[in-house]
């Protein structure tokens, strides 16, 4: 196979993936004040060979209890008044997006550096 194609389709693989990681961490940002959310978590399983070594991922649930706010008119209180709030920290979340968006950014780099030293061997050879 040839190694920059090979590098280009990891490349995309981990933009893929990095997407990916970007909308459950939006999703978990704008539920973060949603009564009995649960924040969702990405699993990777990796996968031997192959371009798409990162494409079995699925979405799980954390069980992580949410904070328990005593709220007696709350709709979503227990019989003892509490609400369970969610379960995710925006602080966290906020670092997650951050870091797979410099990941993404990361991988575009790498897919931009092997296609232009795929177009510089094209033109090497057209000579």
């Amino acid at each position: 196979m040839n190694p920059l194609k090979a590098v280009m389709q990891q490349a995309v693989a981990g933009m893929g993936l990095e997407s990916r990681r970007i909308t459950v961490a939006a999703e978990n940002i704008s539920n973060v004040d949603t009564p009995g959310y649960q924040k969702k978590l990405l699993a990777m399983q990796p996968q031997i060979g192959g371009a798409d070594s990162f494409a079995a991922m699925k979405e799980i649930l954390d069980e992580t209890p949410g904070e328990r706010d005593y709220q007696p008119s709350h709709p979503m209180a227990d019989q003892d008044g509490y609400v369970t709030m969610s379960n995710v920290s925006l602080v966290m979340e906020m670092a997650d997006m951050r870091e797979a968006n410099r990941t993404y950014e990361a991988n575009l780099n790498a897919f931009q550096q092997a296609r232009s030293m795929y177009s510089s061997l094209l033109d090497i050879l057209r000579r």
